[in-house]
């Protein structure tokens, strides 16, 4: 048997999964805790009978705070509880297709060096789209990087590193990502799982995004930036080699981290120009 139940929403009707719903006595001491599911639903166990206080949060919306009162049974019922999105809620981008803009985009990836040091490497070719949902958090994107377009500012390193001992770029040339909807952690803020397929190997993983905000560009189009963060372990993708030197290049940490700042046009293809 449930105690308290509540479904929680946006102002907009969409639910919002893993709100967190609290209760405390008069005297404040809490008697309850439940997640709110993907639908929005939230149950607490059986609770005392009498007055209750129910505090709703949830990461990038304004707490909300209901009195309920519990049956002999300890059963109450909330019903809908609409959550506004906290102060200084930054405003998302419109749905539909947009498409990443190489030329203002940069994927970056960084390894420890010898365990000292750090060497960073850019990938310039990426290109992909991002499908912005009614609801932001069904949101879903692709990525694809070149993976022979690697570049740390040394040839030697560099062809090593599209070599069958790394990358292995003559058989598997694209990295690709696919992002299966976002999880808010702030009022700015998600997380984007998914998966990586990356030297032929297929992981899921998750990125941390940041969002930026979006707007009118100089070129008669609508731009929106994101900055993503992951990290990846070498092994998990089969790249394995641990030697520390080999043809004069020395060996890269088996933990690489991976940082993208990605602008997007709005529409399906990127302007003429």
């Amino acid at each position: 048997m449930s105690g308290l139940t509540a479904r929680i929403r946006t102002v907009e009707g969409w639910p919002v999964p893993n709100a967190v719903l609290t209760v405390t006595d008069m005297s404040g001491r809490q008697v309850a805790r439940a997640v709110a599911d993907e639908t929005g639903a939230v149950a607490t166990e059986p609770l005392p009978p009498g007055v209750h206080t129910a505090v709703v949060t949830a990461a990038g919306y304004q707490p909300m705070a209901r009195t309920a009162r519990t049956s002999a049974a300890g059963t109450s019922l909330l019903g809908d509880i609409a959550l506004a999105p906290e102060a200084g809620a930054v405003t998302l981008p419109p749905p539909g297709p947009w498409t990443i803009d190489p030329m203002h985009s940069t994927v970056i990836a960084t390894a420890r060096h010898l365990g000292i040091a750090s060497i960073k490497a850019r990938f310039a070719e990426v290109s992909g789209r991002l499908d912005i949902a009614e609801r932001f958090e069904q949101s879903t994107g692709y990525a694809e990087i070149g993976a022979a377009s690697v570049d740390t500012g040394i040839e030697l390193r560099d062809n090593h590193l599209r070599s069958s001992d790394f990358l292995d770029v003559d058989v598997y040339p694209v990295i690709a990502f696919t992002g299966h909807g976002l999880r808010r952690t702030g009022s700015d803020t998600f997380v984007m799982p998914g998966e990586l397929v990356l030297h032929g190997k297929r992981r899921q993983i998750d990125l941390t995004l940041t969002y930026g905000g979006y707007g009118d560009d100089p070129w008669g189009g609508v731009r929106a930036a994101f900055h993503a963060e992951t990290e990846l372990h070498r092994n998990d993708f089969a790249i394995d080699y641990n030697a520390i030197v080999r043809a004069g290049v020395a060996a890269v940490g088996a933990t690489v981290k991976l940082d993208l700042d990605i602008e997007v046009v709005r529409g399906e293809q990127l302007p003429a120009g």
